[in-house]
Formats: structure tokens, sequence, C-alpha cells
């Protein structure tokens, strides 16, 4: 939540006050005429960056591999193109960084260390007995397997014995006799 707040609340602020600052410095259109060159300069170098990273992407998948610095680089440069076509100085500082691709490796090593850190959980089973301390498929209702001493719907009867009630009637009419392609034999 504090994330968010300074991304929607405080930032904005910040910006408008800097162009304002840099506006009584340079000029009001000249001010206007820096925001969208870094547009024009941000746009190119995510364009390029991001033909680069695919190209690794799809080289990585070639021979096998798991893409997955290139697929957290890739969301960086969604990010840095968001920011650098948001007017403002402090948002392209920002996509300048996750563009450029110095930074934005060093900053992709750093996300992706800290997303494995968060996906592979110690204490947590393939079985899925680790975790929460219960397997979720394992309880039923009441606390109890819903598959033991109750009926099975797939066994039939209670606890696993036949039972009459569940013979199913009916017709069937043998089609394959009559099918030109034979596809059902």
């Amino acid at each position: 939540m504090r994330v968010l707040f300074i991304l929607f609340a405080v930032l904005p602020i910040l910006e408008i006050a800097l162009l304002v600052n840099v506006g009584s410095v340079i000029g009001g259109w000249n001010t206007i005429g820096l925001v969208i060159l870094t547009a024009f300069i941000g746009a190119y170098f995510v364009k390029r960056e991001g033909i680069s990273t695919l190209q690794t992407a799809q080289a990585k998948m070639q021979r096998n591999e798991v893409p997955g610095k290139e697929l957290v680089e890739g969301l960086m440069l969604v990010i840095a193109g968001v920011l650098l076509v948001t007017p403002g100085f402090i948002t392209d500082i920002f996509g300048f960084m996750f563009a450029l691709p110095g930074s934005r490796h060093l900053i992709a090593a750093q996300v992706s260390k800290h997303m494995k850190m968060r996906v592979v959980v110690p204490g947590v089973s393939p079985d899925m007995s680790g975790g929460f301390g219960q397997n979720p498929f394992n309880q039923g209702p009441a606390g109890q397997n819903p598959f033991h001493g109750g009926h099975n719907p797939f066994h039939g009867g209670q606890n696993g014995h036949a039972n009459q009630d569940n013979v199913f009637e009916g017709e069937y009419t043998d089609n394959t006799t009559q099918d030109p392609n034979k596809r059902l034999k």
C-alpha cells in the first residue's frame, strides 16, 4: 500500500514541482520540448532493447532453456515504456534505468533473485503436505477424508464393496460398420 500511495499521490506532486522549477529556469516551452524529446529517445531505447531481449529469449527457447531473466527484462521494458511516455523527469530517470542495458541487467538480476526467494518456500513438499500444515485435498467438510469410510463414487457401494444400486442400464448402437472412414475402429 505504501508503494501505491507513493506512486499515485506523492510522485505526481513531485513531478509537477520539478517541472515548474525546471520551467522557471529554462523556460516553459523548453521544458515541454525536453519532456517530448526524452519520450522519443526513451521509445527508441525501449524498442531497440525489446527486440534484442525478444531475440535472446527466442534463442534460449530454441535451446530448450527457460528464458526467466529475459521475461523479467521484458516486463521491465514495458514498465520503462510507460514511465518514459509519462511526462516528467523523475519517471524519465526511472524509465531510462529500466531501459538501458547496464542498469536493467543489474535490476533484473535482483528482481529474479527476490522472486526465486518468494517462489521456493522451504518446508513445502511436492505432495502439498507442507506449507500451511495440511493437504487441502485430504480433508472433507468435517475434517475427514470424503472417500474413506463413506460412499466412494469411484468404487461401488460402501467401503469399496459392489452394490447393485450402481448399475446403469441403457442401449447403444454400433456405428463402426456404417462409418466410411472407419474412425471408430
